[in-house]
């Protein structure tokens, strides 16, 4: 256990501020796509409303990678679909 943890802060130890940042938005990205992936799911099986608020999260959570490797036109097609979401909930 203690190995482990010692392992864990001397990789830690190393990265610079933006490599942590990087490392945390493409967990935040993969957790994205399976939140998607989930909601897709949940809004043709069990409920659209319930559906809508996964894929939002999804989408949200996915948006700060796209920005930092300046996928423009993912973020903007994201940023798009989340709208349109929006415009489902309200």
């Amino acid at each position: 256990m203690m190995l482990e943890r010692s392992r864990r802060l001397k990789f830690l130890q190393h990265k610079s501020v933006a490599e942590l940042v990087g490392l945390v938005d493409v967990n935040l990205r993969i957790l994205g796509s399976g939140l998607i992936i989930i909601a897709y799911f949940v809004i043709l099986h069990v409920n659209t409303t319930l559906g809508v608020t996964i894929q939002m999260v999804g989408d949200s959570i996915s948006i700060p990678y796209f920005i930092r490797t300046k996928s423009w036109d993912i973020v903007i097609m994201v940023s798009f679909l989340l709208m349109i979401s929006v415009s489902h909930l309200i």
